[in-house]
């Protein structure tokens, strides 16, 4: 009996052993798997961290966001346009500063332009205006060809003359200018321009004793004793005129006639 018990005992414990060793051995698999598995795992902790620290512009969807940031926040300004915004506002002051030179007048805050004057002033005499500026260009032209100069004491010469008659008349030169509309500058370009086209035709205008003897028979001038030497001076004088006119509107008809002349305008 002591026998069969102790077999009994030792194959208790051989079964017991087996199974021990059944059940450890899934036991340390699974340990071993777990620590496969663990190191696995902190290896892809590893991985992600490294690819968190990886920088920002190297993140193409971020880098793309950034870039159309920028465009929008800066935008360029081209050279032209910059420089057509200067021209505007530089226009813009001197349309302000020279407003004289485009508005002639306000009348209860409505202008009158300049253009609107010169309109009717060129219907009104602009034929006039032009016919005469056509002729100081040709004068001026065959005087620059002959050479003709017309000096200081010519034109203050007339000018002295023009003062004498007007103060023998009661009146002074200034006075006499301002009920013309005239200045002093319009009185001596008037006199530049006569004596320039007397020195065109002085050959022409010559007048003779005979002439002036001529005048006086021809007139039945009465002169009295004494003022012959004045009496025939005014007559030589006003036949001079005369012949200057004459020959004046022959030069100009000339000139006019040999120059080309191309209106572009028509009054």
């Amino acid at each position: 009996m002591d026998n069969n018990t102790t077999k009994a005992e030792s194959f208790t414990r051989a079964l017991a052993k087996g199974e021990d060793e059944r059940s450890s051995s899934p036991t340390r698999a699974l340990a071993k798997g777990g620590k496969e598995d663990l190191s696995s795992s902190t290896n892809s902790q590893e991985h992600q961290q490294k690819a968190d620290k990886k920088p920002i512009t190297e993140l193409p969807f971020i880098e793309a966001k950034v870039k159309k940031r920028t465009k929008f926040s800066s935008p360029k300004i081209s050279v032209k346009t910059i420089i057509l915004i200067v021209v505007i506002i530089a226009l813009g002051v001197l349309a302000y500063i020279y407003k004289g030179l485009f508005i002639a007048v306000t009348v209860n805050g409505s202008p009158i332009s300049r253009l609107s004057i010169i309109q009717k002033l060129e219907k009104a005499s602009g034929k006039n205006l032009l016919d005469s500026l056509i002729i100081e260009k040709l004068v001026q032209n065959e005087v620059s060809a002959k050479k003709i100069v017309v000096s200081n004491d010519e034109i203050n010469g007339e000018i002295k003359k023009i003062e004498d008659q007007v103060i023998a008349q009661g009146s002074t030169l200034e006075a006499a200018l301002s009920a013309q509309g005239m200045s002093m500058d319009d009185l001596k370009k008037q006199i530049i321009f006569q004596k320039k086209v007397e020195k065109l035709v002085a050959d022409k205008i010559n007048v003779t004793d005979e002439e002036v003897a001529q005048y006086i028979k021809d007139n039945a001038i009465s002169i009295p004793e004494g003022q012959e030497a004045t009496a025939t001076a005014q007559i030589k004088n006003e036949l001079r005129n005369q012949k200057l006119n004459k020959e004046a509107d022959a030069l100009i008809t000339t000139l006019k006639s040999q120059a080309k002349i191309r209106y572009f305008v028509n009054y």
